[in-house]
């Protein structure tokens, strides 16, 4: 006896005889589709991020054609569509500032459109949790599938990360170490190929979260882009998601509070970026999901950091996918029972399926749980009255004599009081000197740009100083590293502490205690509030005006207040 066909969404579109399906199904078959793929079959929305704008996205188009092949193959109908591509290193004030608005358009684009399944093409840093997020308040069958990283970068014998470099380089130049022209030559070396950041910046993180998360195919953190093995992913993840559509396996089945549990904690081994946070709590909000910056803090606390990549360590995500890549990560650290290994993937196995008698091919790369990069790696959650709702810092990448620390502060009003100061001969700072930077949160900025690892001045760079405790309510690109306080909330912007401080106050840093205090009396500081007033911004209209007037603070992900949660994919009225 044949099995009823379960009626698909997109058969509201598509089925029947009347006029609007007449219309919907006529002006589809201008692109050549023939009758049969609208005889019941799954229709798969490709969601595209390409762009030669977004360089790490450009390969994309190439990608989603392994993808429909496989949705051909697996008896369902491809059709891919665009939303805004989100390029970190091209689109200014920041690529932040528009995750939300990209989370818009992809979620009206899936819930206005006949798809019964979608597949997120992401590669760029903000494209994978503004796909996400717009994904999960739609909650339809989903898988994530990322563009992979470019190969090692590689300048004069030596290998060079994506950004990592920049950073390193570019004080290198200040100091006097580096000749310009070096500096310059040093470009096309660091990016060889297509594909997104070698290094465990953003992009990879995200990547690796993706997998960790189970919302992507088994390997998908570390396959680089112009491997022939990437387009196998996709082509499975092309059969895979048609399967999960007649199975009616919906994103919210997947990711759940143990998905992101497990995630958090591989963050810890991989050491991978800051900027995940914020995201992962975002996604999580979409999906109604209780995840918040105690969740980081107590689940990353005692996760060592076994991944050795720049920016924490030596090597790259070429190297990390031949030892064996996340596989390999998860495997070492579900032996400590830190995962939780019945959580259901895409793939159709549980994580601890997946994991199972896996090998790591190169313990300098993954490191034993016996010899850690760094002990106790995640991000360290910092709380006191000069961040009440927290702030984070990334262990792994912080020099650690000055994981605790006192100095005194010099203060930055915003950045362009940074970039018109740093590196005046005659100001006042010494290596023990904490730099702030105030004014560039998620409102202050707007979209809380990746400049909080401020570089030191020169005058110090030429003494020999590598590092300095640096803080700030902005976000810091995963490709960089120091010891950086970051996302401090609530950011200066809308009265926070931080909008008080002034030169020579006295700040305590002191990681191991999560504390983070300002060494001032409440009495001051209240004097001193009465003399604050907010920030103006530079375009008081158009989407920065809605972005400043609804965007939650980091602590709780920096969506917009009204789009938290899920609104569905409930068949829209007709359009004729």
């Amino acid at each position: 006896m044949t099995k009823e066909r379960r009626k698909l969404r997109s058969s509201a579109w598509f089925g029947g005889a009347g006029k609007n399906a007449f219309m919907h199904r006529s002006w589809m078959k201008n692109q050549g589709i023939p009758d049969d793929l609208f005889d019941g079959k799954p229709v798969i929305g490709i969601c595209n991020t390409f762009s030669e704008l977004t360089p790490c996205n450009a390969h994309l188009r190439g990608l989603a054609e392994h993808v429909k092949r496989g949705v051909y193959e697996a008896g369902g109908l491809p059709l891919e569509f665009p939303v805004m591509s989100l390029g970190e290193s091209n689109l200014r004030p920041t690529a932040m500032l528009f995750r939300n608005l990209a989370s818009m358009d992809v979620e009206e684009s899936i819930r206005g459109n006949p798809m019964d399944g979608v597949i997120l093409l992401v590669g760029c840093d903000k494209t994978t949790p503004a796909l996400m997020m717009g994904a999960a308040s739609c909650d339809l069958p989903t898988i994530v599938v990322s563009g992979g990283p470019m190969l090692n970068g590689d300048f004069r014998g030596q290998k060079i990360g994506s950004g990592t470099h920049v950073w390193k380089f570019y004080e290198d130049v200040k100091a006097g170490r580096m000749p310009l022209e070096d500096f310059l030559s040093a470009e096309q070396g660091q990016s060889r190929s297509a594909g997104s950041c070698m290094t465990m910046g953003t992009a990879s993180t995200m990547a690796s979260m993706v997998e960790a998360l189970g919302i992507g195919m088994p390997e998908n953190a570390a396959i680089p882009a112009v491997d022939a093995r990437r387009g196998v992913l996709a082509q499975l993840a092309g059969r895979r998601i048609v399967e999960l559509v007649n199975q009616d396996v919906r994103m919210s089945q997947i990711l759940t509070k143990q998905a992101f549990e497990n995630a958090i904690r591989v963050n810890g081994a991989i050491g991978g970026s800051t900027n995940a946070v914020i995201h992962l709590i975002a996604v999580a909000q979409r999906l109604g999901v209780d995840l918040s910056l105690d969740d980081w803090d107590r689940l990353g606390r005692d996760i060592p950091t076994i991944v050795d990549l720049m920016p924490s360590g030596r090597f790259l995500m070429e190297d990390f996918y031949y030892a064996g890549g996340l596989k390999a990560v998860m495997r070492a650290i579900s032996t400590t029972g830190a995962l939780h290994l019945d959580a259901m993937t895409v793939s159709g196995k549980t994580i601890g399926q997946l994991v199972e008698g896996v090998t790591n091919y190169n313990e300098e790369v993954i490191r034993p749980l016996n010899n850690p990069l760094t002990a106790q790696g995640g991000i360290a959650v910092l709380r006191g009255n000069l961040a009440p709702n927290g702030a984070v810092i990334k262990p792994s990448a912080a020099t650690p004599k000055l994981m605790q620390h006192r100095g005194p502060a010099v203060v930055f009003e915003n950045i362009e009081h940074y970039h018109a100061r740093v590196d005046d001969p005659a100001l006042d700072i010494t290596a023990e000197s904490v730099m702030v930077l105030k004014n560039c949160g998620p409102r202050g900025y707007p979209g809380m740009a990746e400049v909080g690892n401020m570089p030191l001045p020169a005058k110090l760079l030429k003494q020999g100083v590598s590092d300095m405790v640096r803080i700030s309510d902005a976000r810091m690109s995963g490709t960089a590293f120091g010891t950086v306080v970051l996302h401090t909330a609530p950011e200066a912007a809308v009265g926070g502490p931080l909008a008080l401080v002034k030169d020579g106050d006295w700040i305590e840093l002191d990681v191991a205690g999560r504390r983070l205090e300002l060494e001032v009396g409440r009495e001051q500081l209240e004097a001193r509030r009465k003399d604050w007033s907010p920030p103006q911004h530079a375009m008081e209209s158009g989407y920065q005006q809605l972005y400043v007037d609804h965007v939650l603070q980091a602590d709780r992900g920096c969506d917009f207040d009204f789009l938290v949660g899920q609104r569905g994919a409930a068949i829209p009225r007709q359009s004729h």
